[in-house]
C-alpha cells in the first residue's frame, strides 16, 4: 500500500521518510490546481501542509541534530521526487497529445476506461497509479510504448532490500552499479 496515494493521505498521523516528506511537498504543489476545480481536496492539501509541518519541526527544526547522512537522504529523496514528477509529466503529455490526433479528450479516454471525470484527472496528473487494464489498453489504443506508460522506478526500502540481500548470496553473479537503481538513469 502507498501510503501517500491520494485516498490513503487522510489516515496518515505523520511522515515516516525523507522520501515521504518530498512526495507530500510534491503532492501539495500538484493539487494546488486540482482544488481550484474540486473543493474536495482543500482537506487533503490543508492536511499534507500539517504533516509537512511537524515533520520538518522534528527532523530539521534544530540545526545542530541536522546529520550528513540526514541531507544525503533529503537529497536522494529530492532527486527521486524529481525524476518521478518528470516521468508523470511526460506520459501525462503522450497522452493527451495521442488523444488530440486522434480526436479524442481525456473525458473520452476516462469513459473508454469506465472511469469518473475525476478520476482520470488523478491518474494522468499522477496522483493515482493507472491499473494494469488500463495501461494495457491505452498502450494498445494509443499505441505508446510500454516503457513511456510505467514508470520504471524501484522504490528506495526495496532497492535498500536488495542490495542487502545479495550481500548474503555468496555465489551471485549480479554486479549492479549505480545506475541500476538510480532514478536520474532511468
Amino acid at each position: 500500500m502507498d501510503r501517500l496515494a491520494i485516498n490513503n493521505i487522510l489516515r496518515l498521523n505523520e511522515l515516516g521518510s525523507e522520501l515521504e516528506h518530498e512526495r507530500a511537498s510534491s503532492l501539495f504543489l500538484r493539487l494546488r490546481k486540482l482544488e481550484q476545480e474540486d473543493s474536495s481536496y482543500v482537506p487533503i492539501r490543508e492536511h499534507l501542509k500539517n504533516l509537512m509541518l511537524k515533520y520538518e519541526q522534528k527532523y530539521w527544526s534544530d540545526e545542530s541534530k541536522i546529520t550528513d547522512g540526514q541531507i544525503k537522504e533529503s537529497d536522494l529523496a529530492e532527486l527521486f521526487i524529481q525524476a518521478e514528477n518528470e516521468f508523470h509529466f511526460k506520459r501525462k503529455e503522450l497522452i493527451k497529445n495521442k488523444l488530440k490526433k486522434l480526436g479524442l479528450n481525456q473525458n473520452d479516454l476516462a469513459r473508454i476506461l469506465g472511469h469518473r471525470k475525476g478520476y482520470m484527472s488523478e491518474l494522468i496528473n499522477g496522483l493515482r497509479p493507472f491499473s494494469k487494464d488500463d495501461i494495457v489498453i491505452i498502450n494498445r489504443l494509443l499505441k505508446i510504448n510500454l516503457n513511456d506508460l510505467v514508470p520504471l522506478f524501484i522504490k528506495q526500502e526495496k532497492v535498500a532490500h536488495i542490495k542487502r540481500t545479495l550481500k548474503t548470496i555468496s555465489n551471485s553473479k549480479i554486479r549492479l552499479t549505480k545506475i541500476d537503481f538510480d532514478p536520474q538513469f532511468v
